[in-house]
């Protein structure tokens, strides 16, 4: 995160830099992640595309679950019709997988940067509206609800004060783990060439530009890999501390110890 906040501290050379007599060097003093076919030093495309891929992560992570929230509060909250039609359509999105949506809308838009996060974005919803909607079941029927409404608290005031602060937490642990598989599916479009088109490639592009370089000079696409992969391992241990910390019931044990 720091490298896509402040790419200029880290990396040592301007991303469309190139060493013309150094092309395709191999990992070195240097140029510690070697150099590409144009002699660009890895390093600082990995440093400078990671904004672009932080970018779409989080923008395509902050999309999706307040559209899931609202998706599904209004399903569980209202239930009936309501439920019905939201989830039938939750259910009809579910049944195509992540990867076939996000590809389908990513090639019917063009790439662009909003194009793919969009992309993303519908493709996640309704894991979140899913999760959201059964948060709000479940709290609809504790006994703090129920004794507002038999005072006659307005449903407005109930949701807001009483059900959603209870209801964010599992989403906040899924947003978390969210955001690596939303890094992945983006790079996985830029793979595919449905990416943001731009001078400094992101990650996912970054790496299939180096596939056709794996024999010759492997650490082009190994290093941006390598790059995907730490970010998407972190996110998803941080969305499991995040659980365990939030998680009441593990809180309740550590009390009583």
């Amino acid at each position: 995160m720091i490298c896509a906040v402040f790419p200029q501290w880290i990396s040592p050379y301007a991303p469309t830099k190139m060493f013309t007599e150094e092309i395709m060097q191999a990992p070195s003093g240097i140029h510690f992640l070697g150099t590409d076919y144009f002699g660009r030093d890895v390093f600082s495309l990995i440093v400078y595309g990671s904004r672009t891929s932080l970018i779409i992560g989080f923008l395509s992570v902050i999309a999706a679950a307040a559209t899931g929230m609202i998706i599904g509060s209004v399903a569980g909250y209202a239930g009936g019709i309501v439920d019905l039609i939201f989830m039938r359509i939750i259910d009809i999105l579910m049944t195509i997988p992540g990867m076939l949506l996000s590809l389908a809308f990513a090639a019917a838009l063009g790439p662009s940067l909003m194009n793919i996060i969009l992309a993303i974005s519908i493709a996640a919803v309704p894991g979140y509206a899913r999760l959201m909607r059964g948060q709000i079941l479940t709290l609809k029927s504790r006994n703090f609800v129920i004794a507002s409404k038999s005072i006659g608290v307005s449903n407005f005031v109930i949701f807001f004060r009483h059900i959603l602060p209870n209801a964010y937490s599992p989403l906040l642990v899924m947003a978390t783990n969210g955001l690596g598989s939303s890094i992945l599916l983006g790079a996985g479009l830029s793979f595919l060439g449905l990416g943001v088109v731009q001078e400094v490639p992101d990650w996912g592009t970054l790496l299939s530009q180096g596939r056709g370089y794996l024999a010759a000079a492997w650490w082009i696409a190994t290093f941006p890999g390598i790059a995907i992969t730490s970010f998407v391992l972190s996110a998803n241990i941080i969305g499991d501390s995040l659980r365990d910390f939030l998680d009441p019931k593990k809180k309740q044990k550590g009390d009583n110890a």
